[in-house]
């Protein structure tokens, strides 16, 4: 009698353990909002950019870096650009780390968006004729805040670089199991983009015409492609 009375009672708290308990709606509505501002950083990141680009006095895309946004007059705009999308790139990769079985994904976007604040704080010397009234060419020496910028921003692209990597490998192996096309899509997207800032990254660092331009554009390509994966990982 013993043994026939515990048993189901044994069975009864076992199955409950076994099960993954599902994600409550206060959960799923966290983590939709966090990665709807993944989704945003991108987007906005750029079109700050490039109308202040395109409308800054001096300002020649195909010869200064978007960070050189940061100086002048107006450049705390550029500088809160920077700082705000770098403060939704963290609040996003916690999100991404909820909705995708990845590890590494998340840790990445996130030092990203660390990079991103520093290199807005930390803003570069005037060069290059800009803001209007600096002499041509680079400036003789740099300052310490100037050079801070240039690693933090090495350590921007390089982590997003990355991210994208990684998550074209999340998504190929979402694809493997699902069979969609979508996935699958998505896989190359993410391939594409950390290969279009790593060309763009290598291009200007090699001194080579328009190199601004083309790490401006490897740049954009990479950041909204995180407003991609966050789109397809909202649950």
């Amino acid at each position: 009698m013993t043994s026939t009375s515990t048993h189901p009672a044994t069975a009864s708290t076992r199955t409950p353990a076994s099960r993954p308990a599902a994600p409550s709606n206060r959960t799923r509505r966290g983590t939709r909002f966090l990665l709807g501002a993944l989704a945003v950083a991108g987007p906005l990141w750029a079109t700050v950019s490039l109308v202040q680009a395109a409308t800054r006095d001096g300002f020649d895309l195909t010869r200064h870096p978007l960070s050189l946004l940061s100086t002048g007059s107006l450049g705390w705009l550029q500088i809160t650009n920077f700082v705000l999308a770098g403060i939704l790139l963290v609040a996003g990769a916690t999100g991404l780390r909820r909705a995708v079985t990845s590890r590494w994904a998340p840790r990445l976007v996130r030092v990203s968006g660390l990079g991103m604040i520093a290199a807005g704080l930390l803003v570069m010397d005037p060069a290059d004729g800009y803001p209007i009234g600096t002499p041509p060419g680079m400036p003789p020496a740099m300052s310490w805040h100037s050079i801070g910028h240039m690693v933090a921003g090495s350590i921007t692209f390089t982590a997003l670089i990355a991210a994208c990597y990684v998550l074209a490998r999340h998504f190929a192996v979402l694809a493997g199991h699902s069979g969609t096309a979508g996935a699958r899509r998505t896989a190359v997207a993410a391939a594409l983009s950390g290969t279009a800032l790593l060309a763009g990254d290598i291009w200007a660092m090699t001194g080579a015409p328009a190199g601004s331009l083309t790490l401006a554009a490897g740049a954009i390509t990479a950041m909204c492609f995180l407003t991609v994966a966050a789109i397809r990982t909202r649950p």
